[in-house]
């Protein structure tokens, strides 16, 4: 018997990153703030500026390791319902410069739990924009430390019901 190794028996496998996405509720409430004191005001928002709706929260992704490619999402809905992620191109704080429309990455992941889907139904997704929008997010941490997106839950899905991750081979 040959104790000689091999390149492919000795190559580790390719490491994966899984990457939670992560609340950041005191900028969600600043946004929302920014609203309402618009509200109260009856002053307008912006030109272009993007409003955090309702129904909007503000997470972000930490990534501690760069050179990453997107392999998939890993999304749970405890509920039938809607959850779109739409990523920021750009590092933004309301308090200096609001969040502005153009910023805003397309296309967005659109995930979904449709009424009368079992427990182990897989949770549905638009294919290609999904894959696509893990691509640009890969893309853009190659400059970035954190990454914001903006949540928006519909129907009986909310912060409490859900998870969201994002899974990246490490180079």
């Amino acid at each position: 018997m040959s104790l000689v190794s091999t390149r492919e028996n000795s190559a580790s496998p390719p490491q994966t990153s899984l990457l939670p996405f992560q609340p950041d509720l005191h900028l969600t409430e600043v946004m929302h703030q920014r609203v309402q004191s618009l509200q109260q005001r009856g002053g307008k928002r912006q030109n272009g500026e993007r409003l955090l709706r309702p129904h909007e929260a503000v997470y972000h992704l930490d990534f501690s390791q760069h050179a990453l490619h997107f392999t998939h999402w890993g999304v749970w809905l405890a509920h039938p319902g809607h959850l779109t992620v739409i990523a920021t191109s750009q590092l933004w704080t309301p308090d200096l410069t609001h969040l502005m429309n153009r910023q805003l990455l397309d296309p967005a992941g659109v995930f979904w739990q449709a009424e009368g889907d079992d427990d182990d139904t897989p949770v549905h997704h638009y294919e290609a924009d999904a894959q696509e929008f893990g691509e640009r997010i890969a893309e853009l941490e190659k400059v970035r430390k954190t990454m914001y997106f903006l949540l928006a839950f519909e129907e009986d899905v909310g912060p409490d019901v859900f998870e969201c991750s994002i899974s990246f081979q490490v180079d």
